[in-house]
């Protein structure tokens, strides 16, 4: 400050004498006049400058008295004299505290938290202006105080809490400082805005602007008001809507740079909009108290709130046109979230029956949502360069919540009834109430409970959910029956269905068969069917348990089917198992699985059958249940399952195995390989249960078939082995196709006094180009006091592709069983060769008849006759040839007889030869031997030749 101080003596003392003795221009007063005025001024200057001197020694002087009192503040402060630090400057700063309300050296103090206070201005010399106090509830922030000489500004202080604006930024140092950072605006409140983000302070000669303060956001909007619960005469009340999101607050602009050097401040970003509320939830319909009434229906959720929109970005401040960059623009705030619809309310449970109203009111239906709010708008931004906010996204319904339906009432509990009679059964429970469209379907009610001698009541079915509740309701539970009263049936669970991104559908479980004493037990109730459009799977309700009883096992629910047209897998349900019943009564059926459908061309996904449930034990046993088909319109996998087995029989027949599962692809462009499921096995009894018969295996696709085989036929304990079941049909559709179609074997015949006779093997079909391999028959079954059981014929083998040079050939038939004396008609006999077909304009291929199956010994009497071989058909180019036949079986009293060749036909143009007759069996020593059987015919429609088998 000396210096400068010098120099500007040194200038003021050179121009003094040209300034104040100004010459006239010319002798006249004119000139004379303005000379002398203009000595005046000088002169005037020059007292001016000698003031200005003045003040600039003592300001100088008091400069260097601060400094050196600094100096000495310093020293202090690095010696054990550092407890006088805050007393020398004090002491310095008296003065300008006392003059200018402001430190010579120090900075502001800052504003009090809170209040809103603005910070106080920096030292005149050094300093930081001092930061701006919090503003109160609702107030705007206190600003940041100015630097003095050199300097940032303060910083300005928060918005208070509901809406508050953030205090400006402080202005930095008037030779060099930056502005400082506006103040933060605050959170808005319920129906107040984000509060605007304070502005930056500019810098003045050199520094850059401070950034603007952040909006703040919006709040959140209020939740709906709940609506009232139901009553007898009136559904659930509606739930109120969601309030709205208040809007996010504006961004503060940035500061200026300054004029000599410095950038322009960032503006603030705009505060982010509060989201809507969520839409009050629906009243619960009324439980019904009177007896056999309905429940009252949910009421409707509300709607859920719009968000709020996001502010707008503050603008840059401006930079220094010599040295300095603009500030950069504030991004918009990104707009709030649409509310959530709230929940709908829950259906009533009906009211439970009673002597006189015996029947279980059904329960009332869930409410639906309300809709859902709109998303805020995004903020603009605060000028080019910056982003525009984002806007809200819309509220969403929540699946499975709240709106499903309502509890059936238990049908009337005659059991628990001190006023009711003998034989007094129980009453039938009320239906599940249907779920809102996203809601849950209610479960059935209860059978009531018999007296002795009275049934129990049947169990209500299981409501359905709505189009995106995912899962039916389960069906009622079947009342105990008395004495030799029965047990109710169980109610059907209910359908489940899904769409969207909702939850996987779920159809109800079967509810449960009633037990009982000495009577039947109940039926277990079916599952329910389950359907999705959408991402999630779709899985069939599992079958009920049937009921215990002496007289009688109950029956094993079916397992509900699924179909899926969405992106998900399709599971059908497991059927239950039949119950084994008492010493008097027969044993339950099992359940049938579920079957499994993905009708979307475009899936990927699986198909998998339902388990098939087991047959009970009984007099006579339970028959096996069906195992659950696959189908898929997609390319994915297809899982069938196998039949179940029948259950065991005591004193009469055993129960029949269950039949396989179909497996089928229909996707032209599906690899995908089926198989079918296999026939379950026959139980074990007096008399043998039947096998059942394999499931079908077919594709439209490339890949191969393969059809399920026969299940075993029972084995019985003195009558009549059970019959094999029967092979599966395999068959492809596709006519590029290369792959093969195999069908199953048939099921041999069960071990008894007389055997059971074999199951047919399965035909296979293909309209491509690749092989086909029919079914062997099954083998009959030994009989150990009679004959044996015959042997199952051969499936037939099928081309009809023009084009195919394969020579298809018809399935062996099975051999007939091993007996005592097999001399009967049919006793024991081989079964008879499969037929083979062809439409190959081939001249090299042919189509040949199976061969038959051979005839079963005999350990006492005549042996079994020999199997006819099956016949051949070409309607080509090619050869048709008759199957051959099969030698009889063998015994001690007489051959078998041999079987007839089998015929063969020609209706193009190539030739036909018939198979030959097998030649009798030798009777031994002492038996007669067997007659041999018949050369097959031969006929032809245009062909060369026509040649007949030999006998």
């Amino acid at each position: 400050m000396a210096g400068i101080g010098s120099s500007l003596r040194a200038a003021n003392s050179a121009a003094a004498v040209p300034t104040t003795a100004v010459l006239a221009a010319a002798g006249d007063e004119v000139s004379v006049a303005i000379a002398s005025l203009f000595s005046s001024h000088g002169e005037a200057y020059q007292a001016l400058n000698k003031q200005a001197a003045a003040f600039q020694t003592e300001f100088a002087r008091a400069l260097g008295q601060g400094g050196a009192a600094y100096g000495l503040a310093e020293a202090v402060n690095a010696s054990p004299l550092q407890v006088l630090e805050e007393q020398v400057l004090a002491l310095i700063n008296a003065p300008t505290n006392l003059l200018l309300g402001r430190p010579l050296i120090g900075n502001g103090t800052d504003g009090a938290q809170g209040t809103g206070q603005n910070g106080g201005g920096g030292g005149i010399l050094w300093g930081n202006g001092g930061n701006g106090g919090s503003g109160a509830p609702g107030g705007a922030g206190g600003a940041g105080g100015a630097a003095g000489l050199l300097g940032a500004g303060g910083v300005g202080g928060a918005g208070g809490v509901g809406g508050g604006a953030g205090g400006a930024g402080g202005t930095g140092g008037w030779l060099w400082g930056n502005g400082g950072t506006g103040g933060a605006g605050a959170i808005g409140a319920a129906g107040i805005n984000g509060g605007a983000g304070g502005a930056g302070g500019s810098a003045l000669l050199f520094g850059s602007g401070g950034a603007g303060g952040m909006g703040g956001s919006g709040a959140a909007g209020t939740t709906g008001t709940a609506g009232d619960p139901g009553t007898a005469t009136q559904a659930g009340g509606v739930g109120g809507v969601g309030g709205k999101g208040s809007h996010g607050g504006m961004g503060g602009a940035g500061g200026n740079g300054g004029l000599v050097y410095g950038a322009g401040g960032a503006g603030g970003s705009g505060g982010v909009g509060g989201a809507g509320g969520t839409g009050g939830v629906g009243g619960t319909g009324w439980d019904a108290t009177t007896a056999g009434a309905a429940g009252g229906h949910g009421g409707n959720s509300g709607s859920g709130g719009d968000g709020g929109n996001g502010g707008m970005g503050g603008a840059g401040g401006r930079g220094s046109t010599l040295f300095g960059a603009e500030g950069a623009n504030g991004n918009g705030g990104a707009g709030g979230a649409g509310g959530n619809a709230g929940a709908p309310g829950d259906g009533g449970t009906g009211g439970a029956g009673n002597a006189t109203i015996t029947q279980g009111g059904d329960g009332g239906n869930g409410g639906n949502p309300g809709g859902v709010g709109i998303g805020g708008n995004g903020g603009g931004a605060g000028g080019p360069g910056g982003t525009p906010g984002t806007s809200g996204a819309v509220g969403t319904v929540i699946p499975g919540n709240g709106g499903n339906g309502g509890i059936g009432g238990q049908g009337y509990d005659a059991a628990g009834d001190p006023l009711a009679g003998p034989a007094t059964s129980g009453g039938k429970g009320g239906h599940g109430g249907y779920g809102g469209s996203y809601g849950r379907g209610g479960a059935g009610g209860a059978g009531g409970n018999a007296t002795t001698g009275g049934n129990g009541g049947e169990g209500g079915f299981g409501g359905s959910s709505g189009a995106f509740g995912g899962v039916g309701g389960a069906g009622g539970a079947g009342g105990d029956g008395a004495g030799t009263g029965n047990g109710g049936n169980g109610g059907a669970g209910g359908d489940g269905s899904s769409s969207g991104a909702g939850p996987a559908a779920v159809g109800g479980a079967g509810g449960a068969g009633g037990g009982t004493a000495t009577g039947r037990g109940g039926n277990g109730g079916a599952g329910g069917f389950a359907s999705s459009n959408g991402a999630g799977d779709a899985v069939g309700g599992v079958g009920g348990a049937g009921g215990i009883g002496a007289g009688g096992g109950g029956n094993g629910g079916a397992g509900g089917a699924a179909a899926n047209n969405g992106t998900g897998n399709a599971t059908g349900g497991a059927g239950a198992d039949g119950v084994t019943a008492g010493l008097a009564g027969n044993g339950g059926k099992g359940g049938d699985g579920g079957g499994a459908f993905v009708v979307n061309a475009l899936s990927t996904a699986k198909a998998t059958g339902g388990v098939a449930g087991i047959g009970g034990d009984g007099i006579n046993g339970g028959a096996g249940g069906t195992g659950g088909s696959a189908f898929t319109a997609g390319t994915g996998a297809v899982t069938p399952t196998d039949g179940g087995a029948g259950g065991a029989g005591f004193g009469g027949t055993a129960g029949a195995g269950g039949a396989g599962g179909n497996a089928q692809v229909s996707n032209s462009t599906s690899t995908v390989a089926p198989v079918g499921g296999h026939g379950g096995t026959g139980g074990f009894g007096t008399n043998g249960g039947r096998g059942g018969d394999g499931g079908a295996a077919s594709t439209s696709g490339t890949g191969s078939a393969t059809s399920g085989t026969g299940g075993k036929g029972g084995d019985g304990t003195g009558g009549i082995g059970g019959s094999g079941g029967n092979g599966g049909t395999a068959s492809i559709s596709n006519g590029t196709s290369t792959a093969t179609a195999t069908a199953g074997d048939g099921g041999a015949g069960g071990k008894a006094a007389n055997g059971g006779n074999g199951g047919t093997g399965g035909s296979a079909t293909t309209n491509g180009t690749g092989h086909v391999n029919p079914g062997t028959g099954g083998r009959g079954g030994d009989g150990f006091v009679g004959a044996g059981g015959a042997g199952g014929d051969g499936g037939n083998a099928t081309i009809t592709n023009a084009n195919s040079t394969v020579s298809p050939v018809g399935g062996t038939g099975g051999a007939g069983g091993t007996g005592i004396d097999n001399g009967g008609v049919f006793s024991a006999r081989g079964g008879t060769g499969g037929t083979a077909q062809t439409i190959s304009s081939s001249a090299t291929t042919t189509a040949t008849g199976g061969m038959g199956g051979v005839g079963g010994n005999a350990t006492n009497g005549t042996g079994g006759t020999g199997g006819s071989g099956g016949n051949g058909i070409h309607n080509g180019a090619g050869t048709a040839i008759g199957g051959i036949a099969a030698v009889g079986g063998t015994g001690p009293g007489g051959g078998g007889s041999g079987g007839n060749g089998g015929s063969a036909a020609n209706f193009g143009t190539g030739s036909a030869v018939g198979g030959a007759g097998a030649a009798g069996t030798s009777g031994g020593t002492t038996g007669i031997g067997g007659a041999g059987g018949n050369g097959g015919g031969a006929d032809v429609a245009s062909g060369p030749s026509a040649t007949g088998g030999k006998g």
